[in-house]
């Protein structure tokens, strides 16, 4: 199984990241910051590493540089993400081999899933062809809809328990199933 260690100092970003990718079938390590990512890298040999550039204690920069000059790490390949969008900052990532250099507030986590299976060379499987028309009158099959984190993350805040009510039939009364 691929392995890919997702390193990234914000808690939440991190666990996005982690669910979505092992939703992708990959077995996911994670790390804080650039320093905890360059012990576990040594460990668990990553066969892709998504970090973030600023961090506390050693910068994705820096991290990336180490990498490249650690014999046991320097094929792995890395995809750096940033709020850095000045094309020096990706110069200087492309310059320490960064395989990709992503803005992070031009893409969204699909477009991160698909960069990497695009430097890991591994396509994501294709989706299903559409299933030949039913026969008159058979039923119409279920509608199962993949639910990705973040389709979940992004739907989360519209809805909340108070909105939801129940009105029995026949009694006029109304109530909230949550109390």
């Amino acid at each position: 199984m691929t392995k890919l260690m997702i390193v990234e100092d914000d808690i939440a970003l991190r666990e996005i990241y982690s669910i979505r990718l092992t939703a992708e079938g990959y077995t996911i390590v994670v790390a804080g910051d650039g320093e905890e990512a360059l012990a576990i890298a040594v460990r668990e040999k990553p066969d892709l590493i998504l970090s973030d550039v600023m961090m506390p204690k050693i910068s994705g920069f820096d991290m990336l540089d180490i990498i490249r000059s650690t014999p046991e790490l320097k094929d792995v390949k890395v995809v750096m993400m940033t709020a850095l969008s000045s094309e020096e900052q990706r110069a200087r990532g492309e310059a320490l081999g960064a395989d990709r250099y992503l803005v992070k507030s031009q893409v969204g986590i699909e477009d991160v899933v698909n960069v990497i299976h695009e430097v890991l060379g591994d396509k994501a499987a294709a989706p299903a062809a559409p299933a030949a028309p039913a026969a008159p009158g058979a039923p119409a099959p279920a509608n199962n809809p993949i639910v990705s984190p973040t389709s979940i993350a992004a739907a989360a805040p519209l809805i909340s328990p108070s909105q939801f009510s129940t009105r029995v039939p026949g009694n006029g009364v109304s109530g909230n199933p949550a109390q």
